[in-house]
């Protein structure tokens, strides 16, 4: 099943002055009952050395489907985040982010 645009909301500033520290939050509206909830959330960058950022894990128990972090950007790219839900739904939310002071850099 294809992930669907909508409900899944990625907050990150679309410029970045130091890709070392990115604060990030990921949120979707959902009741966090045993019959409706979010399984999981995660974050992947486009170019980045390890492009999966990050996985969360969450249940009715979790009480909001949310969670925040920080992140490192090595350059400028989008950034995606993606939802499962326990009907097996997927949804989607990217937004391409302006770096201008990179991470990640190898010497």
């Amino acid at each position: 099943m294809a992930a669907r645009l909508g409900q899944l909301e990625l907050q990150l500033s679309p410029l970045v002055e130091n890709g070392n520290a990115v604060p990030v939050t990921l949120r979707m509206a959902s009741p966090m009952t045993a019959l409706s909830h979010v399984r999981r959330m995660a974050l992947f960058t486009q170019r980045n050395p390890q492009p999966e950022v990050a996985v969360f894990h969450l249940s009715p128990a979790s009480g909001v489907a949310q969670v925040s972090t920080r992140m490192r950007l090595a350059t400028s790219q989008t950034v995606v985040a993606l939802a499962e839900l326990n009907d097996g739904s997927c949804w989607q939310h990217s937004i391409d982010v302006l770096v201008t002071l990179a991470a990640c850099i190898e010497n």
